[in-house]
């Protein structure tokens, strides 16, 4: 090979400015932009997914009211299940996540302010038939081990492991746990003494 094909000539060679600082700033600069975009898109679909926002519409107010007094937040655990829980994918599965929570949300801003009526009872039909066992899996994890409750376990079972054609959803059996209007707070440790009021 001759000198010629092996040197590199001077004015062929990049700069060092070019080679490193610029990449450097670059990406220095998609930082600064893609930081705040990030944090924004975050903040705003955490708030968004607050009891608090949901009720914020009017037609969404009875159900807010009766969730707060339902075992979904009054329990012996100290856990709340919020809205999200419930209605929309685990956050996990972000995709999914993120197009069920715009869908919802352009559905109810079109619905609220066209002025439609809403209709209480065909939404929660509507929300109980879309419901899938995974959404109450995300909090009902450990429903196979209550040694108590031999029935529930093997109720369980059979929903976690169906036979083909005997398949169920978890509220065909636990259907009236949340929105409905009740005079007091329900807590789930106290349920026998509900029954034992006629309530």
């Amino acid at each position: 090979m001759s000198e010629k094909e092996t040197t590199v000539r001077p004015e062929d060679r990049k700069p060092l400015w070019k080679k490193t600082i610029l990449p450097i700033i670059f990406i220095g600069i998609g930082i600064l932009i893609a930081f705040p975009l990030f944090s924004i898109t975050y903040y705003t679909m955490v708030r968004t997914s607050t009891p608090g926002f949901c009720a914020s519409c009017h037609e969404i107010q009875p159900a807010y009211n009766a969730w707060k007094m339902s075992t979904h937040v009054n329990n012996a655990q100290g856990f709340v299940a919020d809205c999200m829980d419930c209605h929309l994918p685990a956050p996990h599965d972000t995709f999914n996540f993120f197009f069920a929570k715009t869908a919802h949300g352009i559905k109810d801003v079109v619905i609220h302010f066209l002025g439609k009526p809403y209709d209480r009872e065909k939404n929660r039909e509507a929300a109980y038939a879309s419901f899938k066992n995974e959404q109450c899996r995300k909090c009902h994890r450990n429903i196979l081990n209550l040694p108590d409750k031999r029935g529930a376990m093997l109720a369980h079972r059979d929903v976690l492991y169906p036979r083909p054609g005997y398949e169920k959803k978890c509220v065909d059996c636990h259907r009236n746990l949340v929105h409905n209007d009740s005079p007091l707070y329900r807590y789930k440790q106290y349920q026998v003494a509900y029954r034992g009021l006629g309530r």
